[in-house]
């Protein structure tokens, strides 16, 4: 779903809007309640020409200016027009808004299949964009645009068939125009239709760009770049004008040659008709019928030519969302998954891993990798940046598939097993806090959503989060603000902690989990942890050297390989990778 260039926009065939009625269809009374409205206010704005018809001949002329009855028959027209166009505007809304609420759901829930790097690939800013954005269009298109439409193509063949009636000899006249005016359609048609999706896709780079900035506002002003971002976005805004103004220009041109030729063909219609009334072979009422529904006629050609636009751009962003809609996750659950051991072993086996990042083809991320974990075994992986630790835990938690080799959790290699019970049966702490913009309870049982009360302070008291809870404004139900924005970096971590004891998963996975906290804090939420590995298998990922001298075994990472193995002390006599990176870090903790 890789965003496409300007001149390659992919256009937004009409054939697209079929995805909306995929999801209107599951509504048919209130399509049938629209459906009647829809009729009612056609037909009854048909009528009027045909009361103006009878005021003017058989109230002016047949019965010498006793008009009151004709006059009644227009207002009572008038009410029906009135409450069937109600009618048709709520039942039309409301499957509007029902359609776009389908929309978001069922794409939001394909998203939530997706693998990782399906958003290394595609900006969730865009993302989000497209879930906004393209589905206020949609709003707009089923909710007014096809009502309009199909009310003025109603409109339309009525009037056609009403004009026959009273003159054909004008009428057919009038159709001679028709084809100048499907001509500009068809031919500024395609153009329009890829300034459109052009024009959706610079809008989706202005809530990305927006998102981006306003979500680093505080790296933005220390480091003093507001302005070249003002200029930056200034830059996105001025393209995303430019091309609606090749937009809106084409849709104007369009709309000015589809208006000319119809109301150019009226006109000389209406001259020839003036000559027939002047022959004594059309009555005055006739005439004038003919005029009013030329002009009906007239005004819903030029309303289709409008409501076009429209269509086009909400298939523009029909496609954008049915890519979203359709995008099949790389990960997913074999059709007839190996159910995992019960209970739980706590066994984690690499064997001979290869693994490089689909957006870093070039670089092996995990090399021939091997390591096998005993049940209950706490492991400390270390080494320089790059080395491939994190992303262990990454292939552990199936986020991603090793083009070589396989892993296998409690014996069962993770293709052949549900990714839903594979990560069920881990904890995890990211080296990236993760808050959400929600409440502290919230965002503790997000571990575990049916923990009780106790179990969530037991879990807080464990992190050494408790004393900072119970001091919030209200305690478990305060708001953290979004991405944890009230809490400081130490809180925000030792929340995450709190979340991850809570799941009380056999397999914990800890990634830099005390990378955030000071020194005090590090010692109560490591004795902790302490307590909590005693009986689960435990992998844990740090650059700080303190936090490994405990584990049962530590692993030396480096370019994706293994280069050392054992304990803390047999480690340090080596002299190797480990012993320099020790020296190190304790030197500059001496100084």
């Amino acid at each position: 779903m890789a965003k496409d260039s300007d001149d390659k926009a992919p256009r937004g065939k009409i054939g697209e809007l079929r995805m909306l009625w995929g999801f209107a269809r599951g509504y048919p009374l209130q399509i049938m309640a629209a459906a009647l409205g829809l009729v009612v206010a056609a037909g009854s704005t048909l009528a009027i020409p045909r009361g103006f018809q009878m005021v003017i001949d058989k109230g002016f002329i047949a019965s010498g200016g006793d008009v009151a009855p004709y006059f009644r028959y227009l207002l009572l027209i008038v009410a029906i027009m009135a409450l069937g166009t109600a009618f048709r505007f709520y039942f039309v809304s409301w499957i509007g808004e029902r359609v776009v609420a389908d929309i978001r759901i069922a794409v939001q829930a394909n998203l939530l299949r997706l693998a990782p790097r399906f958003f290394e690939e595609n900006r969730p800013s865009e993302i989000a964009s497209r879930l906004t954005a393209d589905t206020a269009i949609i709003e707009q298109v089923v909710g007014t645009t096809v009502s309009v439409t199909l009310r003025n193509v109603v409109l339309a063949i009525g009037c056609v068939i009403y004009l026959f009636s009273i003159a054909p000899k004008l009428a057919a006249m009038l159709l001679i125009g028709i084809p100048l005016v499907l001509t500009p359609v068809l031919v500024m048609g395609r153009r329009l239709r890829g300034l459109s999706r052009s024009s959706q896709d610079r809008i989706a780079d202005v809530g990305a760009m927006i998102a981006e900035v306003l979500g680093a506002m505080k790296i933005v002003q220390a480091f003093g770049q507001e302005k070249r971002e003002a200029e930056r976005f200034g830059t996105v805004v001025a393209s995303t004008f430019g091309t609606a103004k090749r937009r809106i220009l084409m849709r104007a041109i369009m709309t000015a040659a589809i208006m000319g030729l119809i109301f150019g063909s009226i006109t000389m219609v209406m001259w020839q008709g003036a000559i027939d009334v002047a022959a004594g072979r059309l009555s005055g009422g006739s005439i004038a019928a003919f005029i009013i529904t030329g002009g009906l006629m007239a005004g819903a050609f030029g309303a289709l030519a409008e409501a076009y636009g429209d269509m086009v751009r909400g298939a523009g962003a029909a496609m954008r969302l049915s890519e979203l809609l359709h995008a099949e996750p790389e990960i997913h659950a074999p059709a007839h998954p190996v159910a995992l051991p019960v209970p739980a072993v706590g066994t984690l086996a690499f064997d001979h891993v290869t693994f490089r990042y689909p957006t870093r083809p070039e670089v092996k991320a995990l090399d021939d990798f091997s390591l096998s974990i005993a049940p209950g075994e706490m492991v400390a992986v270390v080494g320089p940046s790059g080395a491939g630790k994190s992303t262990l835990l990454q292939l552990a938690q199936r986020f991603y598939d090793p083009e070589g080799g396989a892993i296998r959790l409690d014996a069962v290699a993770l293709p052949d097993a549900d990714p839903a019970a594979i990560r069920a049966r881990l904890a995890i702490v990211p080296q990236e806090t993760v808050i959400f913009g929600a409440s502290a309870r919230d965002n503790l049982r997000y571990g575990r959503w049916d923990a009780s009360e106790d179990d969530i302070w037991k879990a807080a008291e464990a992190a050494n989060a408790a004393s900072f809870l119970r001091a919030m404004p209200q305690g478990l139900d305060t708001f953290l603000g979004e991405g944890g924005a009230r809490l400081s970096g130490g809180q925000r971590q030792r929340l995450a902690i709190a979340r991850a004891l809570l799941r009380d998963a056999p397999l914990l996975l800890l990634d830099e989990a005390t990378s955030a906290l000071d020194a005090e804090s590090e010692r109560l939420v490591q004795d902790a942890l302490d307590r909590l590995m005693a009986n689960r298998t435990t992998i844990v990922i740090a650059h700080r050297l303190a936090t490994v001298r405990a584990a049962d075994r530590i692993i030396v990472m480096d370019q994706g390989r293994i280069v050392e193995e054992g304990t803390h002390a047999s480690l340090t006599a080596r002299e190797g990778l480990y012993a320099r990176l020790a020296r190190l870090q304790f030197s500059d903790m001496a100084a």
